[in-house]
């Protein structure tokens, strides 16, 4: 009885767990933000223009989207451990690798195959792994454990910029595959723990099915859907940041620091969008979070100066921080939870789709126009998608809920 009122939903033990999640997802999380402090430099050394230098980053966003499915399959079956282990050593791997990439060609496979997949096991599966912790919270601990993808982004532009500066991109690598090995492998053994059954037992005495409104897999192919076009939108600024401000003058510095700025407030905003998920539910959480990232991705429009920069670059980061945690917690509001790590698995890695189609869209639009105001504009138009698919989503399931409140 004292390990199962110390180790259950909403125990100690379960806050324990989601400080592990948060730190691991922190370091694992440099594979999705390395190679966007890093494309000036590799595109200088390979000599490629910026969509080619752009591929890194989308096959790493690709890696990911897969390794996401995947590694949520795994944990489902074996526990979250297993998956974050191998996940761990592949990253690790991959930047020893990436250190001695001969070509672009080379260099951008390994991101994808190896960097990405690796990366993946630290975030959505323990994201999905987290809310079968916690009931009470559960919108709290989904944002927390989500916010670890924004503080990697964060913390690491500035450290992985300093370390190009200093001694290039190819030994900074090859120091973050050394350090992600040694600082994450013993965080692992505090995931031991096998998630308690109490959701499970919970959704067996309440009903089995928790999506009366739509098919599942007509839900989980919206979701994923939508998942892709607000992240194409997202790409935009996030991926091209650090390149917009040398291009306009102000230095790959000032471009990694906006980066940290929109992804520290990022940080802000998912936590604060943890609190309007407890209260507000999943889907009119995304709506708002996804109204907020367009009014704030317009703003990149009108305005280029320098201070004006920094400041769209935060209110972007205040806008969008609640949208991923929305997706997961639409998951577990709408299907069981023996397939959360899978169905939040593919709805996110979807996300992760849309950021490497975006990311790669956007530099491929430069690369025709000359200018980032039609990739802007792009980002626009998949932001009223996601908008739209919200909306759908959102009165579909109050209809439903008018004529079968039971169900609901």
């Amino acid at each position: 009885m004292s390990t199962i009122a110390s180790g259950g939903v909403d125990s100690p033990y379960a806050w324990v767990r989601l400080i592990a999640v948060v730190t691991i997802s922190t370091l694992g999380g440099v594979g999705m933000w390395s190679i966007v402090v890093a494309l000036p430099a590799v595109q200088a050394e390979f000599g490629v223009a910026r969509g080619g230098a752009s591929l890194p980053y989308a096959l790493t966003m690709i890696g990911f989207a897969c390794g996401t499915v995947l590694m949520g399959r795994l944990a489902d079956r074996f526990g979250i451990m297993v998956p974050v282990i191998g996940g761990t050593i592949a990253l690790s791997l991959g930047y020893v690798a990436a250190a001695h990439a001969p070509n672009i060609g080379v260099f951008a496979a390994i991101y994808g195959a190896v960097i990405g997949l690796g990366s993946s096991a630290t975030f959505a599966p323990m994201v999905a792994d987290i809310s079968l912790w916690f009931e009470r919270r559960r919108g709290i601990a989904i944002a927390v454990a989500a916010t670890g993808n924004y503080l990697a982004g964060t913390l690491w532009p500035g450290i992985v910029e300093h370390f190009i500066a200093l001694v290039g991109w190819r030994e900074t690598h090859l120091g973050i595959g050394v350090f992600c090995l040694v600082a994450t492998l013993p965080l692992t053994f505090v995931l031991r723990r096998q998630p308690p059954a109490k959701s499970a037992r919970h959704e067996m005495a309440v009903g089995r099915d928790p999506t009366p409104f739509l098919p599942p897999a007509r839900l989980q192919a919206l979701l994923a859907l939508a998942g892709l076009s607000c992240c194409i939108a997202m790409a935009m600024p996030q991926v091209h940041l650090v390149a917009y401000c040398v291009d306009l003058g102000y230095g790959p510095a000032r471009g990694a620091e906006m980066l940290s700025l929109m992804l520290g407030c990022g940080v802000i905003s998912r936590l604060t969008f943890g609190v309007v998920l407890d209260r507000l539910g999943g889907l009119k959480t995304l709506l708002i979070g996804s109204a907020l990232q367009g009014m704030a991705l317009a703003l990149y429009l009108p305005f280029d100066g320098l201070v004006s920069l920094y400041v769209i670059s935060a209110v972007f980061g205040l806008g969008q921080g609640g949208i991923v945690p929305s997706y997961a917690y639409i998951v577990r509001e709408l299907f069981p939870a023996r397939e959360a790590a899978t169905r939040v698995g593919l709805t996110l890695s979807a996300t992760l789709v849309g950021m490497a189609l975006g990311g790669w869209m956007s530099g491929a639009i430069f690369d025709l126009t000359g200018s980032y105001q039609a990739a802007i504009l792009n980002g626009i138009g998949w932001n009223i998608l996601n908008l739209l698919i919200a909306g759908s989503l959102l009165r579909l399931r109050r209809r439903t809920a008018a004529i079968l409140p039971a169900a609901t």
